[in-house]
């Protein structure tokens, strides 16, 4: 089955719909990511099983709809048609019921023919290697040239992963060259020495071992110049060169990947049967390819970044505030490796949740959940924390990492006062919406721990991990309805002490020991000035 987008427009696109959940949304984390404002971050799912396929919306801000009907869940036929926000997907049983939108092809004296009308099947004896088609005069043949170079362009215009781009290049070097192999290296960014990216052989096949001269290689990254070593044995740039007398390299050219001035990497090509086969058209050609293969190497690069970077701000996003992003990007990354420091830990909870949930249809909770955590998470933000987690009905964030400052303990006592202030217009709203209140308890402790990026390679969460988070939680345990308690260690990092303080009676709690000595803090009195 298959999914048509936008059908009937300039922009209609016709993608594959597998067996199981197909999320639709504008970030990187949906199976379709589909960058358009009116979408939601994870906005639809459509599930197929065989033929059957079930559209869900998912709480999406501006709706799924099957005709001009809003739908929750619906059950789809091929051929019907549905929107999210503003996009347009009709669902189609086979490729055969997929009808193009523009079938009249615009073709001008302009226009580039197929590479394979432009090139010849073999260059002629004691010529170019190159095989663009033979015609008379030095004008035509310039002409095709430029022709095959506009084809070359064209054909590398499109978007996609830098190894596909890679082999795109290396096969279009086969193609129009007559050469028996061809590498590309790229300079690596984090030691900015050469590395192999793709070597094939005239077949097709990847060679077994390396068989580029390093000393050619390095000559042209060193100058970066083209150069071309028509008989590479008795050239005397390469004496002292193992690998052209082992690897029986009889001619070589090697040309700079350089966009703009930067050199990328280089294009290495050779011939292992005969000397002075290449010729100065030759490494003019594979020049003027190679600046050409650049620019897609470097557009192509440079949309890899982008979207990388996309997907890491979108993580950063629910963690840090926007200051702390801009000193994480600024830093690149840096902060986020393993340190061990002192943070200030809050824990919030929601009292009664479990018995509450009880008494609701799971989409009231989701609901509830959805208008209480983005304002609870706003003031973590608000006052520079770092929201490490949502653990079901709770909430835990940080002060202290990944960038300390020296009012930690107090920026963290003001959102947790902030917090239950919020809640108690939050649920004013909802009294009056007929809907159940909530009630939260507070718990802050500060201590050591282990901060930064925990996980897996293709999973990576900013977590801190230590004895200190996990007395936070046994505070916020220990907290009553309504309340907040601090440690007192927390106490003794606040420089500001604006609400009266309750000394608690000696706190027995899961894990220690000894008692805790906790503080309440009675929020709803006026701070002292």
């Amino acid at each position: 089955m298959w999914l048509i987008m936008n059908p009937g427009l300039l922009t209609e696109s016709v993608l594959p719909l597998p067996e199981g959940p197909t999320t639709i949304g504008r970030t990187e984390e949906n199976s379709l990511c589909v960058l358009h404002a009116s979408l939601s971050r994870r906005h639809a799912r459509v599930e197929r099983q065989g033929e059957q396929v079930v559209l869900f919306d998912l709480n999406s801000k501006n709706g799924t709809f099957l005709g001009d009907t809003r739908v929750e869940q619906r059950e789809l036929r091929a051929g019907e048609t549905f929107r999210c926000g503003e996009v347009s997907f009709k669902l189609v049983a086979a490729l055969g019921e997929v009808k193009p939108t523009h079938v009249q092809p615009l073709r001008t004296r302009f226009s580039p023919a197929s590479m394979e009308e432009l090139l010849s099947q073999q260059t002629l004896a004691g010529s170019s290697i190159l095989k663009v088609r033979q015609t008379a005069g030095g004008d035509s043949r310039i002409a095709d040239k430029l022709q095959v170079l506009l084809k070359v362009s064209h054909l590398l215009s499109e978007l996609g992963p830098i190894d596909e781009m890679l082999e795109r290049i290396i096969q279009l070097v086969f193609q129009i060259l007559e050469v028996d192999r061809a590498a590309i290296f790229l300079v690596d960014t984090a030691s900015g020495t050469l590395r192999p990216r793709v070597a094939r052989l005239a077949s097709g096949q990847a060679p077994s071992q390396s068989f580029y001269s390093q000393q050619i290689v390095d000559y042209v990254r060193s100058r970066s110049v083209a150069a071309l070593f028509a008989d590479a044995l008795q050239d005397s740039r390469l004496d002292g060169a193992s690998s052209v007398m082992l690897q029986s390299i009889h001619g070589s050219m090697c040309v700079p990947l350089k966009a703009r001035d930067e050199v990328l990497g280089v294009l290495y090509v050779d011939n292992l049967t005969q000397a002075n086969r290449f010729t100065e058209e030759d490494l003019e050609f594979l020049t003027a390819f190679g600046n050409q293969a650049a620019i897609a190497l470097e557009i192509s690069l440079l949309s890899q970044r982008l979207a990388e970077e996309a997907a890491l701000r979108n993580s950063y996003l629910r963690f840090f505030p926007p200051s702390v992003i801009k000193k994480i990007q600024g830093a690149r990354g840096a902060p986020l490796d393993i340190v061990e420091t002192e943070v200030t830990v809050l824990f919030s909870d929601i009292t009664g949740f479990t018995s509450l949930s009880s008494t609701l249809h799971p989409r009231q909770v989701v609901d509830l959940l959805n208008e209480y955590f983005p304002v609870m998470a706003d003031i973590v933000f608000r006052h520079e924390g770092t929201l490490e987690k949502y653990i079901g009905d709770a909430l835990m964030a940080v002060w202290g990492a990944p960038f300390p400052q020296p009012d930690d303990a107090d920026r963290a006592l003001r959102a947790s006062v902030e917090m239950q202030r919020a809640l108690v217009g939050l649920n004013a709203r909802w009294r009056a919406q007929g809907k159940p209140e909530l009630q939260i308890h507070v718990g802050l402790n500060t201590g050591r721990v282990a901060a930064g990026n925990i996980g897996s390679e293709h999973y990576l969460q900013y977590a801190t991990i230590g004895d200190a988070t996990n007395v936070a939680s046994r505070i916020c345990s220990a907290a009553e309805a309504g309340e907040i308690c601090i440690a007192e260690t927390t106490l003794q990092r606040c420089a500001e002490r604006p609400w009266p303080l309750a000394k608690l009676a000696p706190v027995h709690v899961k894990g220690k020991t000894e008692p805790l000595t906790l503080y309440r803090v009675d929020w709803r009195d006026a701070p002292s000035t």
